[in-house]
């Protein structure tokens, strides 16, 4: 890496954000590491002080790289917003109000606005502090005290701006980690952004105190979105919801608009990360305006002019995503590109990526962690190292032809670079990728370019409306062969689960794989098979796992009850929630689950009869329901106010209380004796916390899957 400098600063620094991660509270080790790669760095440099030609020093390189080491560490520890004293994470008493401003451009949702706080002060103890923070607010649409007057479902609400500064009433609770096996980690993610807490607010717990914007560029920026939006709504919104909507999506970041079944169709095909501003939509925009304006590199100072132009367009892009993370990590690692390329030095696509990743992880750790980073990164780097091998492999006749297959072969090493991380984020795989990745690159090719001819020329009748026009028409196609590759069958291969151990050694098979046609070296042949081997003995090992599993499950499901029985790969699912009506909580809560434990048959079962012939009801009344699996018996409690007589075992073995029906834990009394209690999700949290906290006093063993998360027990 002696030509790649940055690549070795970037590594460094990711050491060191990778250190503070893991080890927030070893304040000594980052003194330790300035101390004794300062030593050895400065001893290196006095010793080599006078020659003319200086030696290779390992001592003064491994001294530059612990320091760095330690600058990672404390960059990460400053921009930690859990470390300063007055952060809400350290307010010990109730707060009873807080004042905040709008930080970020709202969020529309089906009946609320997803808002975020940047918080100033809080009231506790009698008091107004300083408070730091951030909080996600879910603001509610419907004010009750128009309810009559507006009707069912009408937005009385006008959609917060940036810069809004709220007076809010009540306390932020903070965010729950992941109840359920697998479980998307919402709280992590959060965590990375430096946001711990949000609330759930109706529209008379918050009043608008004044307009006042953090920051001026950002306000800026959202005054340009939303001009933008202003201007895609004229020219294709009307009566071309589904063509508006994409066209948001891609360039301003904004999927209110987009239809579900639109959105399952991308993620069939394959294209569902065009549908997010991203560095991809940076890349296009600047192979494009690469392209158009090489003609100025005829000229004298066209160089220059063309990095200028380039500049300006790129990140007025940025701003008209309303200063998007991704887009403005993509707009600088391009910046850096553009900088290197007008002044005449050579670049190294490896450097240019090390420094632009070294400057945005300076600016921001947490990045380090975000899906699009790594992913953008990855794609990047793939497609640097291998598809110039790739595209000179195969050679085409004809023009078109040629440009189809460099297409191609940058969709065939983006995907099989990319692949393991996504599998890992997202559990499946688009099978047809190659099918739609070409067609989706063409037209976001000219769909890019023409949204941003639309914004510079919305003032000029006739023109707009003619491009508007031909806006609408490359949406169109674009919608219409994403949706058609997305209804093949067997479009998505779902289900996919990767822990990381796997995905390490994907990955070792695939860069040592490659590295074996690159090189042909014997060295490289031994180190995929062995890579290879360990690989199939993970696999062979889960899959043994999995075949021979049987363990009882009471999930978390909000306000819903979910118990499922699993056996090799098939599943049962008793549950009151209606999964058809409501895809997103399975999506969200359970499937992660049931991926990871490799079901591939799922049954539902309603609580409320006995629906499925995978658990026979021994016995079902209207106050509880008695299950017997593997000869275990399983009763779930609806109701104990009833004087009926139950005819049970002298002894259950998993009794489930759901929907308060336990009150005082006298009601068992003469009814039943468990050998485990579990409270589901359908029981009130007070209540529940009053029972646990009863059943600590009197020494009674039971389990709350709000408090400890799911319950799982494995059955042999």
């Amino acid at each position: 890496m002696k030509g790649h400098p940055f690549v070795r600063y970037a590594t460094g620094l990711i050491g060191g954000i990778l250190l503070y991660v893991y080890g927030p509270h070893w304040s000594g080790i980052p003194l330790l590491l300035a101390g004794v790669g300062g030593t050895a760095y400065l001893v290196g440099f006095w010793r080599n002080r006078q020659r003319t030609v200086k030696p290779l020093q390992t001592a003064q390189g491994m001294g530059a790289w612990l320091l760095l080491l330690s600058l990672g560490w404390c960059i990460t520890y400053q921009r930690t917003a859990a470390n300063r004293p007055d952060n809400i994470s350290h307010v010990a008493d109730t707060l009873r109000a807080y004042e905040g401003v709008v930080v970020a451009q709202p969020e529309e949702r089906a009946k609320t606005y997803r808002v975020e706080l940047a918080l100033r002060r809080g009231a506790w103890a009698g008091s107004w502090h300083p408070l730091s923070g951030r909080v996600i607010v879910y603001l509610d649409k419907l004010n009750e005290s128009s309810t009559d007057s507006a009707g069912p479902g009408a937005s009385t609400v006008s959609r917060p701006r940036y810069g809004e500064v709220w007076l809010v009433n009540g306390a932020p609770r903070p965010i729950d980690p992941p109840l359920n096996p697998g479980e998307f980690n919402y709280k992590r993610y959060l965590s990375y952004r430096n946001i711990y807490h949000q609330q759930y607010l109706r529209p008379y717990q918050r009043q608008i105190l004044a307009l006042a914007p953090s920051s001026r560029l950002t306000a800026w920026a959202s005054a340009v979105n939303n001009w933008a939006d202003s201007v895609f709504t004229h020219q294709i919104g009307a009566g071309a919801r589904a063509e508006y909507g994409i066209v948001n999506a891609m360039i301003l970041g904004v999927r209110d608009d987009l239809d579900m079944d639109l959105y399952r169709a991308y993620a069939s095909a394959g294209a569902v990360h065009i549908l997010s501003v991203s560095g991809m939509h940076v890349g296009i925009l600047f192979a494009v305006l690469t392209f158009l304006l090489s003609f100025l590199l005829k000229r004298p100072k066209g160089k220059v002019l063309m990095a200028v132009l380039q500049l300006l367009i790129l990140w007025f892009y940025a701003l008209v995503t309303g200063l998007s993370p991704p887009v403005l990590r993509s707009a600088g690692m391009f910046t850096v590109l553009i900088i290197a390329g007008a002044s005449g030095r050579s670049q190294l696509l490896a450097n240019t990526l090390g420094a632009s990743a070294f400057f945005i992880l300076c600016y921001d750790p947490y990045a380090l962690f975000s899906a699009g980073f790594q992913l953008s990164y990855l794609a990047v780097a793939g497609i640097g190292a291998w598809q110039t091998s790739l595209y000179q492999s195969l050679t085409t006749r004809g023009w078109l032809l040629d440009k189809l297959w460099q297409i191609t072969a940058v969709a065939l090493v983006a995907q099989l670079i990319t692949f393991p991380l996504g599998v890992y984020y997202f559990h499946q795989f688009p099978t047809y990728f190659l099918l739609a990745n070409p067609v989706v690159m063409l037209l976001s090719f000219l769909l890019l370019p023409l949204a941003m001819v639309i914004l510079a020329v919305s003032w000029i009748p006739f023109v707009n409306t003619l491009v508007g026009w031909v806006l609408w028409a490359v949406a169109w196609l674009l919608n219409r062969a994403v949706e058609g590759v997305g209804q093949l069958p067997g479009a998505i291969w779902e289900g996919l689960w990767l822990s990381e151990e796997t995905m390490v050694f994907v990955y070792a098979v695939i860069l040592c794989g490659a590295a074996l046609l690159l090189t042909r070296r014997r060295t490289y042949l031994w180190a995929t098979w062995a890579s290879a081997g360990c690989l199939a003995g993970l696999l062979l090992w889960d899959s043994y796992g999995q075949q021979h599993q049987r363990r009882l499950a009471v999930h978390f499901l909000p306000h819903r009850t979910a118990v499922s029985l699993t056996e090799g790969h098939g599943s049962t699912l008793l549950t009151d929630a209606d999964m058809a009506g409501d895809p997103r909580s399975y999506e969200f809560y359970l499937k992660n689950t049931f991926g990871q434990w490799g079901v591939t048959n799922l049954t539902l079962a309603s609580t409320r009869s006995d629906a499925s012939p995978a658990v026979r009801a021994y016995r079902q009344t209207p106050d509880y329901a008695l299950w017997v699996w593997h000869g275990k018996t399983i009763l779930l409690v609806n109701r104990l106010s009833g004087r009926h007589q139950w005819r049970l075992p002298a002894v259950i073995d998993y009794l489930i209380i759901r929907r308060n029906a336990l009150r005082d834990w006298n009601e068992l009394t003469g009814r039943v004796v468990a050998r485990t209690i579990i409270f589901d999700d359908s029981n009130k949290t007070p209540l529940t916390d009053k029972l646990l906290a009863d059943a600590h006093r009197l020494g009674i063993a039971c389990y709350s899957v709000r408090q400890m998360g799911a319950y799982v027990q494995e059955l042999r």
